[in-house]
């Protein structure tokens, strides 16, 4: 790992009667456009959708560190985030995230040391810890019994 503080860099482009191009070096670009909601065509990623999608992702990788440091072994984790937008006073923002998460895990493993570890990756996602809105998760662990 890098020595800190690290530097993320996007650049964002756009005519006046086109999508945004975001870039970043050494990423494929990516076109996005406003919501729905706000009066965008509803068919690109928008700045909201990247958000909530930064949330989920992030919890999913602070979990497959966490994981990987306490030596716990997993099958498939899947979280489905949903960010909820509202007016606070005169500004717009997002006032909390929801995660509805679902863990396999081998049959035999200890549910209290996976829900331990899921609840762990959600206090340690940067990205929540770097916005004001609370995220709230709700996890769900499956037991998969494993093929001889």
């Amino acid at each position: 790992m890098q020595d800190y503080p690290h530097h993320y860099a996007v650049a964002a482009t756009s005519a006046a009667d086109s999508n945004v191009t975001l870039r970043s070096p050494g990423l494929e670009s990516l076109e996005s456009a406003g919501p729905a909601e706000f009066g965008g065509p509803g068919d690109l990623w928008s700045p909201e959708t990247m958000l909530v999608a930064s949330v989920a992702d992030c919890f999913i990788l602070s979990f497959k560190a966490i994981a990987r440091a306490s030596k716990f072994e997993w099958l498939s984790l899947t979280c489905d985030a949903v960010g909820d937008l509202d007016k606070v006073g005169r500004k717009t923002q997002f006032t909390g995230f929801k995660l509805r998460v679902t863990l396999e895990v081998p049959e035999g493993t200890r549910e209290d040391k996976a829900q331990r570890l899921l609840e762990k990756a959600e206090k340690s996602c940067l990205i929540t810890n770097s916005m004001k809105a609370d995220s709230h998760l709700n996890a769900k662990i499956l037991m998969r019994e494993m093929a001889v």
